[in-house]
C-alpha cells in the first residue's frame, strides 16, 4: 500500500493542472479580538455559534495559527492547545489527552476528522502514527476540554478534538509544499477547481519520511517512518443546503527496533447531506466508511471495518426553546491475527452500537440559557449507558460570558479490557481479559468564565472536578492477571488561557494548566500497574507563543513550552523553544525556517521513549 499511495503522489502531482492561484489567506490572523469571539464553533453543543456564547472549555487552533507554528504533523499542530498534555514518544508514536490519564493508549479523549472519528474499538483511543490531513486544508481545530458525551457519545470523557478542514471552495488553485530539515522530509500538491454544473472539488497528496530517533545513551531507536497519503473533497450546494463527498487512502511503514517494520494503511470515504432552515431549524445526515490494516510483526495484525450512519434534526426555535435531537448507528467488523506473545479472543468480533439523543437549550431569560441533554446509547459489551448533562449559561455582558455544567461521561470497555490474553494461548499467566469489565465513570463539574476584557485581551479560566469510578485495574487471580474495575478517585484542576494583541503588528497567546489527581484502590483490591490506572501527567504545564508581522512580507514566530516532571515515567520536567522566520518574496510564495528545541541539545517527553535533539526545518510553499 505504502508503494502504491507514493506513486499515486508523483502520478498525479505530474498530472495536476497548474492553473494560477494566490496563497490562501491568513484566515483569523488578521481579525481583532472581538471579531474572534464571534467565530463559529459547532463541538459544543453540535450546532453553529460564536465562540463567546459557548459555553464549554473550548481552544480554538486556526489554519494560520498552524501555519505560522511551522507544524509538520497533525499531533505537532495540537501542541498549540494549552488545554492538551502532547507528549511524543517516537518518530510517529504520541501520548496527548486532555485533563490527565495520559498514555500512548490514552482511552478518554475522542478525536473526529470531519465528523469521522477516528477512534479505535481495540484500545477506546487512537493510534496518531495513522492520523494525517493536509494541513494547509485544516480550517480550525475545536479542542475540548471536558467531557462531551451527551452529543458525542461514550469515551468522550477528558475532551474532544475535532479537526474541521476548509471547503472545497476554499481551496481552489494549485497549491505545492516541499520541507527539507535535519529530521523530517516531506512534500505535498493540492488542486481545487469546479465541477461542470456547480460545486467544486480539490484533490491532494503528501509524502512524508522521518528519520530515526536516539534512546538515552546514543542507541539508534531503529523507528524510521515513511508514510503517504492521497485524498479528494467535493462540495456542492449553497450555505443553506449542501452536499459534501471524501475520501483518503493512505500507507506507511515504522521501522521497529526488535522485529520488522509495522505496516499500516487504510481508506475512508464519507458522505454528509445537511440543510439549514434558519432560526435553529436544521437537518443533517452523514455517514461513512473506513477501512484499517495494521501489522505488529511478532505481536499482531488487524483488519478492521467501520459502517457508520448518523441523522440529526434541529427544530425551529418556539418559544424559549431550542430542541436537537439525533439517532446513529455504527457497526465494527474486527478481524485479528493473533501470535504467541498476546490474543484477541475471540480473533473476530463485530461490534454494534446505537444512540439517540436530544438537547434543549432553553432561554430562561436575555442572557440566561440552560441547556438539557441526554443520550441513551448501547454497545456489545455493557448494554445501553445514559449519558445526561446541564450547562447553564450567563451573558451578563456582550463580552462575558459566565457558566456552569454537571455532565456523565463514561468510557465503555475495548476489546483490550474484555478480550486481550498473554501469551497467545492458555494458561493466562501473564494477562486475562476481565470477562466482567465494566464502563469506566466519571461524574464532572466545571465552572468556567471566558472575557474579553478589554479590546486588545481576551482570556478563559475553567476550573474542574471529576469523579471518577471502575477505573482499571490489574488484579492478581490464581490463574493470574485479570484486567478488573477496582481503582477510583477525582482529578481537579485549572485551566486557563488568553490573548493579548499589543498592536496590530504582534499578539501573544499563553495558558496553563495545574492539575491535582488521587485515586485509590477498593478495600482489598491490589493493581499490579506500576502507575495506578495507567497515571503518567504532569501537575502542570504552561504554553506561551508570541507573533510578530515584521513589515509586509516577513514574520517572526515563538512558541515556548514547559511540562513539570512525570514521576510514573520517571520523565524529569523541560522547557522547550521554538522559534520560526517566513518571508513572502511574493504573494504566492512563502519560505520559511523552523528552529525546534533551542534550549537544550535534547530531551525526553515519555518514557520509554526517544530523546528529541534540536533540529532545522526549511519549507516552501508556493501557489502555481
Amino acid at each position: 500500500m505504502r508503494y502504491l499511495v507514493a506513486a499515486s503522489l508523483c502520478l498525479w502531482s505530474a498530472a495536476a493542472d497548474a492553473q494560477g492561484t494566490a496563497l490562501a489567506a491568513r484566515d483569523l490572523a488578521d481579525l481583532s479580538l472581538e471579531q474572534l469571539s464571534n467565530v463559529v464553533v459547532s463541538s459544543v453543543s453540535r450546532r453553529d455559534e460564536p465562540l463567546a456564547r459557548a459555553p464549554a472549555s473550548i481552544y480554538i487552533i486556526t489554519g494560520d495559527d498552524i501555519r505560522r507554528s511551522g507544524a509538520t504533523s497533525l499531533p505537532d499542530a495540537l501542541r498549540l492547545a494549552p488545554n492538551l498534555q502532547v507528549a511524543r514518544v517516537d518518530s510517529s508514536q504520541y501520548a496527548i489527552s486532555a485533563r490527565g490519564f495520559n498514555n500512548t493508549s490514552a482511552n478518554k479523549l475522542l478525536v473526529l476528522i470531519d465528523g469521522r472519528t477516528v477512534s479505535t474499538p481495540l484500545f477506546s483511543g487512537t493510534f496518531w502514527d495513522a492520523q494525517d490531513v493536509l494541513l494547509e486544508d485544516v480550517e480550525r481545530i475545536e479542542v475540548i476540554s471536558g467531557p462531551g458525551a451527551t452529543l458525542w457519545g461514550a469515551n468522550a470523557v477528558n475532551g474532544v478534538i475535532n479537526v474541521i478542514t476548509k471547503s472545497a471552495s476554499a481551496t481552489q488553485g494549485t497549491l505545492a509544499s516541499a520541507g527539507l530539515g535535519n529530521t523530517d522530509r516531506q512534500l505535498a500538491m493540492r488542486h481545487g477547481a469546479a465541477l461542470e454544473g456547480g460545486g467544486h472539488y480539490r484533490l491532494y497528496a503528501k509524502a512524508v519520511r522521518r528519520d530515526e530517533t536516539s534512546l538515552p545513551g546514543g542507541a539508534s531507536n531503529r523507528d524510521q517512518a515513511d508514510h503517504a497519503q492521497v485524498g479528494f473533497r467535493a462540495d456542492w450546494g449553497k450555505a443553506t443546503e449542501g452536499f459534501t463527498l471524501q475520501g483518503d487512502l493512505y500507507g506507511g511503514e515504522i521501522d521497529q527496533a526488535t522485529n520488522a517494520a509495522r505496516d499500516i494503511d487504510g481508506l475512508n470515504l464519507l458522505g454528509r447531506w445537511a440543510r439549514d432552515f434558519g432560526d435553529g431549524g436544521l437537518v443533517r445526515i452523514q455517514g461513512y466508511f473506513d477501512h484499517t490494516h495494521r501489522e505488529h510483526p511478532g505481536t499482531f495484525k488487524e483488519d478492521l471495518d467501520t459502517y457508520d450512519l448518523e441523522v440529526q434534526h434541529g427544530l425551529r426555535a418556539y418559544g424559549r426553546h431550542r430542541l436537537l435531537w439525533g439517532i446513529g448507528l455504527r457497526r465494527h467488523e474486527d478481524k485479528i491475527e493473533n501470535s504467541p506473545v498476546l490474543a484477541f479472543l475471540p480473533a473476530q468480533r463485530t461490534l454494534n452500537s446505537a444512540h439517540v439523543f436530544v438537547q434543549d437549550e432553553i432561554g430562561l431569560r436575555p442572557g440566561l440559557d440552560l441547556t438539557l441533554g441526554a443520550k441513551a446509547e448501547r454497545n456489545s459489551y455493557t448494554g445501553t449507558e445514559f449519558l445526561p448533562s446541564a450547562r447553564l449559561a450567563w451573558q451578563p455582558t456582550a463580552n462575558q460570558l459566565l457558566w456552569t455544567a454537571l455532565s456523565r461521561a463514561v468510557r465503555a470497555p475495548a476489546r483490550l479490557d474484555r478480550e486481550l490474553f498473554a501469551p497467545g494461548t492458555p494458561p493466562f499467566t501473564v494477562l486475562a481479559g476481565g470477562p466482567d469489565f465494566r464502563s469506566e465513570v466519571s461524574n464532572v463539574l466545571e465552572v468556567g468564565y471566558r472575557a474579553q476584557a478589554a479590546q486588545n485581551l481576551s482570556f478563559t479560566i475553567t476550573a474542574f472536578h471529576h469523579e471518577h469510578g471502575n477505573l482499571r485495574t490489574l488484579s492478581p487471580s490464581p490463574a493470574g492477571p485479570v484486567i478488573a474495575n477496582d481503582l477510583e478517585g477525582r482529578t481537579s484542576g485549572i485551566e486557563a488561557w488568553g490573548t493579548w494583541r499589543g498592536a496590530d503588528w504582534w499578539r501573544i497567546d499563553a495558558g496553563a494548566v495545574r492539575l491535582d489527581q488521587s485515586l485509590k484502590l477498593r478495600p482489598g483490591a491490589t493493581d499490579l500497574q506500576a502507575q495506578p490506572g495507567g497515571v503518567a501527567d504532569p501537575e502542570s504545564w504552561g504554553k506561551l507563543r508570541a507573533a510578530f508581522d515584521l513589515g509586509a512580507s516577513r514574520e517572526l514566530d515563538f512558541m515556548l513550552r514547559y511540562y513539570g516532571d512525570i514521576e510514573g515515567r520517571s520523565v524529569p520536567s523541560y522547557t522547550a523553544l521554538d522559534a520560526r522566520l517566513a518571508w513572502h518574496p511574493r504573494r504566492n510564495l512563502e519560505v520559511s525556517l523552523l528552529l525546534q528545541n533551542l534550549l537544550d541539545e535534547r530531551h525526553v517527553e515519555w518514557s520509554p521513549g526517544a530523546e528529541f535533539e534540536r533540529a532545522a526545518f526549511l519549507k516552501i510553499r508556493i501557489g502555481l
